[in-house]
């Protein structure tokens, strides 16, 4: 049995079960004081520049007003970014233009609350469509084509999913606490498969 491996046992006496994590994956436990700006609080800072380091084509398709990517969107008119487009439609957009990226930054808001309350920001009309789970869905299946080879998929957000086990491997998890009644942020790094060297197991 690989060293790396956890097994963590959650089972009832009468009911064994195993649940297994990676936990080789899990680099780093840090408290910080929250903020809205995710790539403002300084251990996500520090990720975030660890990962991109040396990478041309950085897509942020939820910048807000951070200037890390290369080509950047957000929703809201009022922001700094390139671009102020529904995310879906701007991924879309690189990916009939050719684009690919070395690393996409996926920080969306975190639940449809907050989808909910972005749109209202942006002065936009929210519909039952747009505060389903699937948005989260739609923007993920546009990333993963957009994202070349080898590259670097960085997701935030409240659950360790990032972008789907499918075609990626995850390299690096970093839990972010808060305190208080605040919720981690987990910072997620994921590696596309070279298609060359075949389907993951």
């Amino acid at each position: 049995m690989p060293d790396n491996i956890i097994h963590v046992d959650f089972s009832r006496p009468s009911e064994p079960e195993r649940v297994t994590v990676p936990w080789d994956a899990v680099r780093d436990f840090v408290w910080a004081m929250p903020n809205h700006n995710t790539f403002s609080i300084k251990p996500i800072k520090d990720f975030v520049a660890r990962w991109t380091l040396g990478a041309d084509i950085i897509v942020d398709p939820f910048a807000r007003d951070s200037r890390i990517g290369t080509i950047t969107n957000d929703l809201n008119p009022d922001t700094d970014a390139q671009y102020h487009m529904k995310a879906e439609a701007f991924l879309n957009c690189l990916l009939t233009q050719g684009v690919e990226a070395d690393v996409v930054l996926y920080d969306p808001p975190y639940s449809v609350r907050q989808v909910s309350e972005c749109y209202k920001i942006a002065g936009l009309e929210v519909t039952q469509q747009d505060t389903q789970a699937s948005f989260y869905t739609k923007v993920k299946d546009n990333i993963k084509p957009l994202v070349k080879d080898n590259g670097i998929v960085l997701s935030f957000g409240w659950n360790s999913t990032g972008v789907g086990k499918e075609g990626f491997i995850t390299e690096e998890i970093m839990l972010v606490s808060h305190g208080g009644p605040h919720n981690d942020t987990i910072c997620v790094a994921q590696r596309k498969q070279d298609n060359s060297q075949g389907e993951l197991l």
